[in-house]
């Protein structure tokens, strides 16, 4: 049966200390690895294929969605999160050995798609309701930061070797693995699960209507599906805007710009710390409606200062709209479904997001509609939905 007691930890104990290291060596390790990736099909005539990395990572999200959540809460997460840094090592490796660099991201994806219910799901395990907003806000910040050097540290060392950043990426997968075994060893959410495929789809699809079926659930997985997608597809936009607005055709420069992003996460994170809590978790909307605007404000920029503070700004926005919502869905699923299920269904939700975000944006550039064009529907549409949660959310109460 589920387990629904939470205990309380200290939020700075060894246990949390060794969860925030695993996360942040391996996240570091995700970024910088599509930055070097990027830069292969780059120097191979192919930039065509860059939104197709980002999509060969999301499908594993989508196809293996009934299945990591179940083994999440089937297993004590601190291994699942061990296992899953090991099957990203064996991705960094075959990029290195000059596998396909779509098939080798794809073996990224699987190994991530495994780690991320683990991950926050834990979390609900570690902390109760009252400190899970702080946990969450110190997880988020850990990522941010590692997101932040990976693509800065990517960008650079892709356009000075890439046999340099393949071996950073393979030494932060490692200690990432050995962080893990330091992580609390506590007991299976759901030790009674049964791993039978069918079954599972079946039991994936229930909780996917469970959640859907509660209000905040609901609120949540939409919030932060409208968030990844939106920030995925900007991340790869800032490829092709960057030589268009800034006129710099190097690798540097749009992994600058999306370290921009991740200090403004950070921000928006820490401030969502200070001022959204589970009991007033509509605030975080405010930064939800100014993601849109900022967005379109885009187009006007031609320098890479202005640049800069647009992306911190984004960053900021977006921070403090989806820190509170993870911790929503955090603490309804861990109360109902098992956190580990709820968050492979908020994965589930995010991926199909950026494949149809990614998917409109790589269709735009292939029709050669202008980057500016892009932006600009992309900002309209973001804020659209944002407003129609908002009406949606506020109107129910």
């Amino acid at each position: 049966m589920i387990q629904k007691e939470t205990p309380d930890m200290p939020l700075l104990s060894l246990g949390m200390m060794s969860v925030l290291a695993a996360q942040f060596l391996s996240a570091l390790a995700d970024n910088a690895i599509l930055i070097a990736a990027i830069a292969i099909v780059k120097a191979q005539g192919l930039p065509h294929l860059v939104p197709l990395l980002q999509e060969s990572f999301v499908v594993p999200f989508i196809l293996l969605a009934p299945f990591v959540g179940q083994v999440a809460d089937g297993f004590p997460k601190g291994r699942v999160m061990l296992v899953a840094n090991m099957v990203k090592l064996a991705g960094a490796l075959a990029m290195v050995q000059g596998v396909n660099p779509l098939t080798a991201y794809a073996l990224i994806g699987i190994g991530a798609a495994m780690y991320s219910p683990a991950k926050y799901g834990i979390l609900a395990q570690m902390f109760g309701p009252a400190a899970l907003v702080k946990a969450n806000g110190m997880m988020e910040g850990s990522t941010i930061v590692a997101i932040l050097l990976g693509v800065v540290l990517g960008g650079w060392l892709a356009d000075q070797s890439l046999a340099w950043a393949f071996t950073g990426v393979v030494s932060a997968y490692g200690f990432a693995a050995l962080a893990n075994l330091f992580v609390p060893s506590l007991p299976a959410e759901n030790a009674e699960a049964h791993f039978h495929p069918w079954r599972l789809v079946r039991q994936f699809l229930g909780s996917v209507m469970s959640l859907l079926k509660n209000p905040d659930s609901r609120f949540s997985l939409l919030g932060t599906s409208m968030f990844w997608g939106s920030g995925t597809t900007l991340r790869l936009m800032l490829f092709a805007w960057v030589p268009v607005a800034l006129l710099i055709t190097d690798n540097q420069t749009p992994a600058n710009l999306m370290g921009a992003v991740s200090v403004g996460i950070v921000l928006g994170a820490l401030g969502a710390g200070l001022w959204v809590s589970l009991a007033n978790v509509n605030r975080a909307l405010l930064g939800g409606l100014l993601l849109g605007p900022s967005i379109l404000a885009i187009v006007f920029i031609h320098d890479l200062t202005f640049a800069m503070i647009s992306m911190v700004a984004i960053g900021i926005f977006g921070g403090f709209f989806v820190v509170p919502l993870n911790a929503l869905l955090q603490e309804r699923g861990h109360a109902t479904i098992g956190a580990g299920n709820a968050l492979a269904v908020q994965n589930f939700a995010e991926n199909i997001a950026m494949l149809v975000f990614v998917g409109i944006y790589g269709w735009t550039a292939t029709a050669g509609i202008p980057i500016g064009t892009s932006i600009v529907g992309f900002g309209l549409a973001l804020l659209l939905a944002t407003g129609a949660l908002t009406v949606s959310r506020l109107g129910r109460r």
